[in-house]
């Protein structure tokens, strides 16, 4: 076993079950199960959140449209996100729903909490209301007379509230977000520092027009408005408040990994809250880039979306994951287009690390009888192979405490194409014509046997399931994978390989660009039916 380094808590947002999750949610989850993984394989106590948005205006409407209780509506929809993070293989911990009990009496404690702080009171409400956002602006704040995050039209509302005191912790605020390590991308720093030094006026955190969500303790015409109920789960999935607060102790604080366009209520509202309960706040926020399809952000309301699930039933799960996580650069926004994916998988999958196996396997098999040979000999070419591989895993860790998962694979990367060139240095075809070689050909065999074991390691965290089906036809499936495997470069001699079938076979990108354009096509077409009925 792997000693513990300590503990590791991070989350996704919690998303809004209003339709089907796209391939941006999908993003989010990959990148906080990477690191999840990554931190378990490295040796720390790893919690990890992911769960489901559930109250709200927006929630509401969609079920009085559809003719059912919101409950009705939005179960069907969290089932569908559950079994697609079974499908991903998402190794999240716990699932949090802001309808369960757990959560909707500690956000009432967490209300009372920041009420008896001097932190909440009652007011009327006037301004203007964005539905899809649940977001409430001012004047000032709208763009043409639009929401300033999605664009779209506003309403005015005007009823009786209940607001927290967020202006109060507006200088803790602008301290916390200069340090230089709370927010990231510093970008994103900068700009949450400009808003809140523009002046902070105290949110609104009830609806009295509402029945959908979580009653204010104190005055049951009311509900407790989405942010300060959906912020809450991070902590309250960990037992906060409440009589057992061990997992709070023991992981709290952590690290929120969110979208860009929530980092506002993440790095504002949220710490803000926390300090008002005088908790800490998390150790980080992070917030991604999206991914653009036709110049613009994935959103399920406009419809220009990309289903994950079509992908995975074509190409596998190890492939989309990898294609997220190593095409996109964290915290910048990325183009997604179905050629852009198909000569990642094609280029680095196949041709790369699947023929790299491929050719070791079969090679091992003809010249030393399936059977890993001992290394004997050592030249020039060996000697930087082996440095190669050895120095890896330092630099992968380097890039993942940072979330440059992309830079991560990219090491992993350089090894494999370093491999791949070692073959063509060393020939080892040519050796074989030659007894006297035989040394120099085991050796050579050896080395390729010890560096794709050391990428079976390296890739857990974003493809573990193409880590055991390398592992097995390496012939150490039997043995554990650990990290500190990383820093040896002899264990293989005298395992038993057999070559299996393609770890990503080849693909006909012109074709499968036809075959995804249909299917989306056709999956358009009966959404348009199904909304004629």
């Amino acid at each position: 076993m792997t000693e513990k380094k300590g503990t590791f808590y991070i989350t996704t947002p919690i998303y809004y079950p209003s339709a089907k999750l796209h391939i941006g949610h999908t993003y989010c989850t990959v990148m906080a199960d990477a690191m999840a993984r990554f931190k378990r394989l490295t040796g720390y106590d790893v919690r990890f959140l992911t769960g489901t948005d559930e109250h709200g205006q927006k929630i509401a409407k969609c079920a009085q449209e559809a003719g059912v209780t919101p409950i009705e509506y939005i179960d069907p929809i969290v089932d569908t996100i559950k079994r697609l993070w079974a499908t991903m293989e998402i190794s999240y911990d716990d699932f949090i729903r802001t309808t369960e009990e757990r959560h909707e009496k500690r956000v009432q404690e967490i209300f009372m909490k920041m009420y008896n702080n001097g932190d909440i009171y009652k007011d009327k409400y006037e301004g203007w209301y964005c539905t899809p956002c649940e977001s409430f602006w001012t004047e000032s704040q709208l763009v043409e007379g639009n929401c300033p995050d999605c664009g779209r039209p506003v309403k005015k509302m005007s009823e009786d509230a209940y607001f927290f005191k967020l202006s109060k912790y507006s200088d803790k605020l602008v301290e916390l977000l200069g340090n230089g390590t709370f927010l990231q991308p510093e970008s994103r720093a900068k700009e949450m520092i400009s808003f809140v030094e523009q002046g902070l006026e105290d949110l609104c955190i009830s609806r009295a027009s509402l029945d959908w969500g979580i009653k204010v303790p104190i005055d049951e015409r009311h509900v407790i408005y989405v942010w300060l109920d959906a912020l809450s789960n991070y902590i309250t999935a960990l037992g906060f408040p409440g009589e057992d607060e061990e997992q709070y102790k023991k992981y709290w604080p952590g690290i929120n990994l969110v979208g860009k366009e929530i980092v506002r209520f993440h790095s504002i509202i949220w710490p803000a809250m926390l300090m008002s309960m005088n908790e800490p706040v998390p150790k980080k926020v992070l917030g991604h880039g999206w991914i653009l399809i036709d110049g613009g952000k994935m959103s399920k309301s406009k419809g220009n979306i990309v289903d994950p699930e079509i992908l995975i039933d074509r190409y596998g799960i190890d492939a989309l994951k990898y294609f997220l996580l190593r095409e996109y650069t964290f915290g910048q926004d990325g183009l997604y287009t179905n050629e852009i994916m198909l000569n990642r998988i094609n280029y680095d999958l196949a041709n790369d690390l699947g023929n790299l196996l491929s050719r070791t396997v079969s090679m091992i098999e003809k010249y030393c009888g399936g059977v890993v040979p001992e290394a004997t000999t050592e030249d020039d070419f060996d000697r930087d192979l082996i440095a190669t591989a050895l120095g890896c895993a330092a630099k992968v860790e380097a890039h993942m405490d940072e979330f440059r998962f992309n830079n991560a694979l990219e090491e992993i990367w350089i090894v494999i194409s370093r491999a791949n060139k070692y073959i063509d240095e060393k020939m080892p075809w040519v050796l074989a014509k030659d007894e006297s070689k035989k040394a120099e050909l085991d050796t050579v065999m050896s080395n390729l046997a010890e560096v794709l074991r050391m990428i079976s390691v390296l890739i857990i965290p974003y493809m573990h399931t193409t880590s055991d089906r390398m592992r097995d036809q390496l012939g150490i499936s039997n043995q554990e994978a650990k990290w500190s495997d990383l820093e040896e470069f002899r264990m293989m001699a005298g395992a038993n390989v057999h070559k299996g079938d393609a770890l990503f076979p080849r693909l006909d990108v012109a074709k499968e660009i036809e075959v995804l354009s249909n299917t989306e096509q056709e999956k358009v077409a009966i959404k348009k039916n199904n909304r004629k009925k």
